[in-house]
């Protein structure tokens, strides 16, 4: 199982993504580096926990007020992995490195900040074809950026 989550910023109307290979996707002929919602695996630890350390791990912040807003099976006719999903308010002075993941877990992650308008226009144009970020990019144009 594993944890997602989307940083965003009423005051700028922006969200932190990270780019990274995915390898599956490659080998399926996406040849393009993944525009994503932070996320991982839980490895033993409760959800809000393990999410926590993703953000500061790929992005680089440090998010206080991390809010469980659903979970979801994501493909459950092929894997038993469930996702719990989280948004949280970010501010820059949160920011506490660069991100970019960990050198010894083979993460090699670029961290982008669009605003919540051109993360949409990134779904309709084909740049994110990743389940999780489309929903959570859709939950919070419905339920934040309003």
């Amino acid at each position: 199982n594993a944890a997602v989550i989307l940083p965003y910023s009423l005051k700028r109307r922006t969200v932190v993504l990270v780019k990274q290979l995915r390898y599956p996707a490659f080998v399926n002929g996406y040849d393009e580096l993944m525009i994503e919602a932070v996320a991982g695996l839980l490895d033993d630890e409760s959800p809000e926990n393990r999410i926590r350390a993703e953000a500061e791990e790929e992005a680089g912040y440090r998010l206080h007020d991390v809010r469980k807003i659903f979970e979801a099976f994501m493909s459950p006719g092929s894997v038993t992995e469930k996702l719990h999903f989280f948004v949280a308010e970010y501010e820059p002075e949160m920011k506490i490195g660069d991100g970019g993941g960990l050198a010894d877990e083979g993460e090699d992650i670029e961290v982008i900040e669009p605003t919540i308008d051109e993360a949409l226009a990134m779904i309709a144009d084909g740049r994110i074809v990743d389940g999780k970020t489309i929903m959570l990019l859709q939950y919070a144009a419905l339920n934040i950026f309003k």
